[in-house]
């Protein structure tokens, strides 16, 4: 089990705050049941033909690009372990890539949830949980709003298309709320950030000498930070991980 600090901002905002300093035999049981469906779900594919195809990514990419993907991968466990049901596919449709648009697209209880991912090394300058997930909270505000410096593209579209990916197996009113939510893009109708749930994310690969100090600093943060961000609820996740080799061993052996 994956056992964060949860700290009850509001009502409506709740900050989720956990270390991996390593991979512990409970938390590879848990990667092992959930890995296929993370990447693939509801595939008839092995554990090792998973393993593999995530690894053959991994080592062809720099480093920033393994760091965000075994990042991301690890959001969408804890959320998985904590009942939220992902309506997408890890790996892109097209491609064994990671997938493009939105990080994650979850439901729960008859809500729908957003999810983006921002990560970095303790070495970069003034990396801190504080600023990652106000990157991450950015990149939804922007790409909802149509105005995101990344990339043009419908991001409801790629959404709807995972959603209706036989192995996701998302129901037909989710998928009719996405398709019409990617009609009104295509028209130019953008949308508000606070019409959504949003769960912005925050990891922080540790490189030498294990420390607290950036969950420490996260979790001692005043109220008034989250409280600026404009959304129907907000689930801050971050991670302090000591290492993403160990997750890379994890996937060779």
């Amino acid at each position: 089990m994956l056992m964060p600090e949860i700290r009850r901002i509001s009502d409506t905002i709740e900050l989720h705050v956990f270390d991996f300093k390593i991979l512990t035999d409970e938390m590879i049981n848990l990667i092992n049941k959930s890995i296929v469906s993370i990447c693939e779900g509801n595939s008839d594919s092995s554990i090792e033909q998973v393993k593999q195809s995530f690894l053959n990514f991994l080592e062809t990419k720099d480093d920033r690009t393994k760091i965000g993907a075994v990042a991301e991968f690890f959001v969408h466990l804890y959320l998985k372990q904590s009942g939220f049901k992902q309506e997408f596919l890890f790996f892109n449709l097209e491609e064994r890539s990671i997938k493009k648009g939105f990080d994650g697209f979850f439901s729960k209880e008859n809500q729908e949830y957003l999810v983006e991912s921002k990560s970095g090394m303790d070495t970069t300058l003034n990396i801190s949980h504080r600023s990652k997930l106000k990157e991450a909270y950015d990149d939804i505000t922007s790409v909802i709003a149509g105005d995101s410096r990344k990339s043009k593209n419908n991001p409801w579209r790629n959404a709807y298309n995972h959603a209706s990916h036989i192995d996701v197996g998302t129901s037909k009113s989710i998928r009719n709320k996405i398709k019409a939510l990617s009609d009104c893009f295509d028209s130019g109708k953008y949308k508000f950030v606070g019409e959504f749930n949003v769960i912005p994310c925050s990891s922080i690969f540790v490189s030498g000498e294990w420390t607290k100090q950036h969950s420490n600093l996260i979790l001692s943060i005043d109220d008034s930070f989250f409280k600026s961000f404009s959304a129907k609820s907000i689930k801050a996740i971050c991670i302090t991980k000591a290492s993403y080799s160990s997750f890379l061993n994890y996937l060779r052996k």
